[in-house]
Parts: structure tokens; C-alpha cells; sequence
């Protein structure tokens, strides 16, 4: 045990204390070089974020098979009908909800590794099946299972990279997890693009584009099964000498790929450790930080999901052919797997808080252009600029609420407010359909563009500053 000054720590109380194990693990984990090696568990957490936007990218890249085929119609005889395509959103985002508020805490419970791999497994099998139906019905029921898999993935991906990274890269880290979600949107509408007109072997190329999907999250599965369990969490849950091997693996990676002695870990910051409860994140400490997250997730959807997810939609509201809305869709993609990895180079360096604002405005402004756009070169170039708007604010979302909350509660934190991104997922294509019946693209995105200013008037003034500081810096 070591006795340092309490100075900056959250303590302010006590002028000196002796640092638990627990705290100097943390500190011996920020200090770790971004090597090879804690860029390849980085790259495998990211997979997680790839099934997540294959699943979401699969909203807009099959909206135009389901309907070709039948199944859904574009808008809805009632404002809740279960025939419209809006059914089909709003059940991926009903499991969300579930397993983002229901089920997130046993993440919290039994470790974010074991949750890591069983949801995806999950997700994999659900949705295999979901491509084997062919009613409304059985393709919400099964889309609603498998979205109960990918949502604890989601919130699991989040907990469990922000405690592996070190604080210095944390920025860069979600910047790379943000590309792997966009390729998954890029990847979907190229198969889309070329399966969805045709029907391979007899079956609908819609059900081919889920299928592949499946495949590949298994083997993922597979392959993510070498990954550590969090050090961060295993301190917390007081098993120290299963985060002592852990801890000791990753450090003599990293100084054998460094080539040179780690350096000196900064003075530690305290770290409650008492067990945590869904109850905290309401405490004087943590409720201005729980409001705000509540409304940046609940009013963010409509701006990310009110564009990602109907791109196709409002190409053909337009008066597109299927078949060149997905190529334009392909293509507006394209920017928006190259925008996060231009994140990468300036997320460190810009307040975490302030990319979730600018990112808001720029979707205002590029949806209210957009609405107004005829020709096809136009509607490509703004399309592209929205696309790499929302990557800028799913970036910023995910980023930000995996930093604020303390260990002991951060999946049980970001599933309870990241439900309410959810349960607004489920509203909002039933309003997206609603605005596009009765007002066109232009009444859908004045609706959006009116969402993401209550996103920046809530994060502006009441979010805190996260950037570059160790996670329990931040939690007290």
C-alpha cells in the first residue's frame, strides 16, 4: 500500500489517505502505451460496434426489399399501424429499449467479457431467423429478439472500452469503434444494393442480406472469445488477484512491444468501493449528468436514426427508383465511413462535450438543405454531409456517457439513459412516417432540426468536461 496526497482526487476532505490495490491498477493502466496489442483487443471490441450498425444499417437497407416483397408498406393507415414499414424500425428499437434498461446491469454483475460474446451469439441466431419469415409479424417479432442481443452488446462495448483504453487515446479509441459502425452501414447497403432487386436461389435478396449478417457474427464470436475481461471491472468486484494476472499480461505486452521501461502511473484517484446500484446515478453527484443524458439520448435518435434509417425512404419520397436509392445510399455511406477515421486524428483534442453540439448543428443545417435538394448531384453531396453528421454525434454520444459514470455502475449508467435513446427510436419513425405523409422531407427535417437544438442547449449547459481525465477523476 502506498500513502499519497489526496489533492485533485474527489477527496478533498482528507489530506492524505493509503491508496487501495484497486486504484494503483487504474493508474498502472492509464499510463500503458497505445501498442500493437491493446490495438488489436481494440479492434476486436470494435466488432461489437460493427454487428450494432450492421443491425441499425439494416432499417434503411431493408426498407426497400420488405416493401418490394410485400411485406410492409411505406407509410401507415393509423399512426400506429403494424403494416407500415415504421412497425418494422420500431421493433428493433423496442428490444433495444428492453435490453438497454432490463437487462444492461448484468454487465455490471457478471462481467463484461461473458456478456460481450453471449450477445452476439445471440444476435447472430435471432437474426438468421428473422430472415426466414414472411409475415409483418414474424419479421417484428424475431427483429425485436435480436435486437435484445445487439442492445446489451451495445451498452456492453461502451462500458468495457472506455475501462481498456488509456485515458490519453480514449478519444481515438471511440473514434475507431464510430468507423467499424459505418463501414457496418456501408457493407449492408452494398449488399443491399446488389441483392435486394434480385432473388437469389428463389429466395428474396432482402433475406440474403440478413443472413449474411448472421454468418458473421458468429464467426466474430468465435474469434472475440481470446479477449481479457475489464482489469478495471475485476478491482472493482474485489477479485484483485485475477486483476493482477490480467493487468500483469497487458502491461509486459506493452513494454515488450514499446521496447523501453513503462512509465511512472500518475497519483491514483479514489475509487469508492462500496457496490454499485441503479439508484446512484440519481444522487446529488450524478443527477444533473443522468438529466442530461436522458434528454441527449432521447432527442439524438430523431436527428441520427430520422436520416440513417430512412435514407432509402426519402430517396424514393423523392421520386428515386429503388434501385438508384440504394446505389445513392451506397455512396452517401462511403463519407460516412471516412469521417470518423478523421475523427480520430482531433477527438483527443476537442472537449468531448462540444463534438455532441457541433455535430447537432451540422445536421440541422445539412437536413433543412437537404429536404430542398432536386437533383441527384445535389442530393448526394448533402446526403454525405448528413451522413458524416450523424457519425460525428453517434461519436460524440457514445464517447461521452461511457466517461460518467464510476465503474461500479457505468453499464447499469449508460444502459439506463441509452433507454431512452431507445424508446425514442421506437416513436420515431411513426413520426418520421407521419411528417413524411403529411409534409414531406422538409417537415421531416424542421422536426429534426428542432431535436438537435435541444440536444445542444441540454449538453452545453449541463454537461461536464471528460477529456483526457482518468475515468475516476471524472466520476467524483
Amino acid at each position: 500500500m502506498t500513502t499519497v496526497s489526496l489533492t485533485g482526487t474527489g477527496a478533498e476532505d482528507l489530506t492524505a489517505r493509503t491508496v487501495t490495490p484497486a486504484e494503483q491498477l487504474t493508474a498502472r493502466l492509464d499510463r500503458l502505451p497505445m501498442t500493437r496489442s491493446l490495438w488489436i483487443m481494440t479492434v476486436l471490441l470494435t466488432f461489437g460496434g460493427f454487428f450494432d450498425g450492421y443491425a441499425i444499417g439494416l432499417i434503411g437497407a431493408l426498407g426497400p426489399g420488405l416493401m418490394k416483397s410485400g411485406i410492409f408498406t411505406a407509410t401507415t393507415v393509423s399512426f400506429f399501424g403494424m403494416s407500415g414499414f415504421a412497425s418494422f424500425v420500431a421493433a428493433m428499437f423496442a428490444g433495444l429499449f428492453v435490453a438497454a434498461l432490463g437487462v444492461s446491469f448484468i454487465a455490471d454483475h457478471f462481467g463484461r467479457r461473458a456478456i460481450f460474446a453471449f450477445s452476439l451469439l445471440w444476435f447472430g441466431i435471432a437474426n438468421f431467423v428473422m430472415g426466414l419469415q414472411t409475415t409483418a409479424d414474424g419479421v417484428n417479432i424475431w427483429r425485436f429478439i435480436s435486437a435484445l442481443g445487439v442492445g446489451v452488446e451495445l451498452v456492453t462495448v461502451d462500458a468495457y472500452l472506455s475501462e481498456l483504453v488509456p485515458k490519453r487515446v480514449r478519444g481515438r479509441a471511440f473514434g475507431f469503434l464510430q468507423a467499424m459502425s459505418a463501414i457496418s452501414f456501408l457493407v449492408a447497403y452494398i449488399l443491399s444494393w446488389q441483392l435486394v432487386p434480385n432473388a437469389p436461389f428463389g429466395f428474396d435478396g432482402w433475406r440474403w442480406v440478413a443472413w449474411i449478417g448472421s454468418i458473421a457474427a458468429v464467426a466474430v464470436w468465435w474469434i472475440r472469445l481470446g479477449l481479457p475481461e475489464s482489469p478495471r471491472w475485476l478491482a472493482q468486484q474485489g477479485r484483485m488477484e485475477e486483476a493482477e494476472r490480467v493487468m500483469a499480461r497487458i502491461e509486459a505486452r506493452a513494454e515488450a512491444e514499446s521496447g523501453r521501461p513503462l512509465p511512472t502511473p500518475e497519483p491514483p484517484h479514489y475509487q469508492d468501493p462500496r457496490k454499485g446500484s441503479i439508484v446512484e446515478i440519481f444522487s446529488p453527484r450524478y443527477l444533473k449528468r443522468t438529466i442530461m443524458l436522458m434528454l441527449f439520448n432521447f432527442f439524438q435518435t430523431v436527428g441520427f436514426y430520422g436520416f440513417v434509417a430512412w435514407t432509402p425512404t426519402l430517396l424514393i419520397a423523392k421520386g428515386i427508383h429503388i434501385t438508384q436509392s440504394l446505389e445513392y445510399s451506397m455512396i452517401i455511406n462511403i463519407a460516412a465511413v471516412a469521417f470518423p477515421l478523421l475523427i480520430m486524428l482531433f477527438a483527443d483534442e476537442m472537449e468531448r462535450k462540444w463534438h455532441a453540439c457541433a455535430s447537432c448543428f451540422a445536421i440541422a443545417v445539412f437536413g433543412i438543405w437537404f429536404a430542398s435538394a432536386t437533383t441527384p448531384a445535389a442530393l448526394i453531396i448533402l446526403g454525405s454531409c448528413l451522413a458524416m453528421s450523424t457519425q460525428w454525434l453517434s461519436y460524440g454520444l457514445h464517447s461521452y456517457q461511457s466517461e460518467l459514470y464510476p465503474t461500479r455502475i457505468r453499464a447499469r449508467g449508460i444502459g439506463f439513459v441509452y433507454s431512452w435513446s431507445r424508446l425514442s427510436g421506437i416513436l420515431t419513425p411513426f413520426f418520421v412516417a407521419f411528417f413524411l405523409r403529411d409534409f414531406g422531407a422538409t417537415g421531416v427535417f424542421v422536426f429534426v432540426a428542432f431535436c438537435m437544438a435541444v440536444v445542444i442547449i441540454s449538453v452545453a449547459t449541463l454537461g461536464p468536461r471528460t477529456g483526457k481525465l482518468q475515468l475516476e477523476a471524472i466520476a467524483h
